[in-house]
């Protein structure tokens, strides 16, 4: 084991881009994106298209990178799919009720 990596390493070393290749995906950990922390005024309590509303004007004003923006509208509009579908469910367990009380 130790004379591949020393022969990689050596490969690596006099230019051989592949080995340089392995060699570094070996050693250096892999980097992975990681959404910075942003702070904005932002009211939860609004109706959801105020919410989204709310997070463009922040990327609009700089205070917010876009990427981060539609990150988190994509949460909102996650967040309202299970309350919609939480709503739903609700509305069939009430409906079933209603049917059974009168059968």
């Amino acid at each position: 084991m130790r004379n591949i990596i020393a022969v990689l390493v050596g490969k690596a070393l006099e230019g051989d881009t592949n080995a340089a290749s392995i060699v570094l995906a070996k050693v250096l950990p892999s980097v992975k994106a990681q959404a910075e922390k942003v702070s904005f005024e932002f009211d939860a309590s609004l109706p959801i298209s105020e919410q989204v509303a709310q997070v463009l004007d922040a990327v609009a004003a700089g205070a917010v990178a876009p990427d981060v923006g539609r990150l988190i509208i994509d949460s909102i509009k996650s967040l309202a799919d299970v309350r919609a579908t939480e709503e739903l469910a609700a509305r069939i367990e009430a409906l079933e009720a209603a049917s059974d009380a009168r059968a």
